[in-house]
């Protein structure tokens, strides 16, 4: 879809996050949603920029809607993605969220400073954090309007 994706209809999503609990907590947390969404997961940033660029193993994969992303990540962190995301020309549209455990100020500012389109601190309780996933369906899966994906 070249004109956005509508609202409410399928997503590609891009959980950047090298933590297999909290893979299969939003795998889980975005299946118990009322959308209808793919969940991409790669565990580190440069396997998250090879996905973004279909390099190598991720030729073939889709652009998506939005990117969920950690800061703490092996090889390359969540802030060196973003920062790369923005820099560059075709993938500084791509809304993403950070999708961390960090509550630090400091996290907080330098996330915004590079261009997140929000961040969200994942909570310790896993039925806290279920409602933290559905927020983000509802607000990102369903009210806002997101650019085309250029496939």
């Amino acid at each position: 879809m070249s004109d956005g994706r509508a609202a409410s209809g399928p997503a590609d999503i891009l959980l950047v996050e090298d933590n297999p609990g909290d893979v299969r907590l939003t795998q889980e947390a975005l299946d118990a949603g009322r959308f209808h969404n793919t969940l991409h997961v790669v565990t580190d940033g440069v396997d998250a920029l090879d996905f973004l660029n279909r390099r190598g193993e991720y030729a073939d994969a889709p652009r998506p809607d939005v990117v969920l992303l950690d800061l703490n990540l092996p090889r390359m962190d969540g802030d060196e993605v973003l920062a790369a995301i923005r820099d560059d020309e075709d993938l500084r549209s791509l809304p993403v969220v950070v999708l961390t455990s960090s509550q630090a100020d400091e996290d907080v500012r330098r996330s915004y400073e590079l261009q997140a389109n929000a961040y969200l601190s994942k909570p310790v309780d896993p039925d806290e954090f279920v409602d933290v996933m559905r927020s983000f369906q509802e607000f990102w899966l369903s009210v806002v309007r997101l650019p085309g994906n250029g496939d």
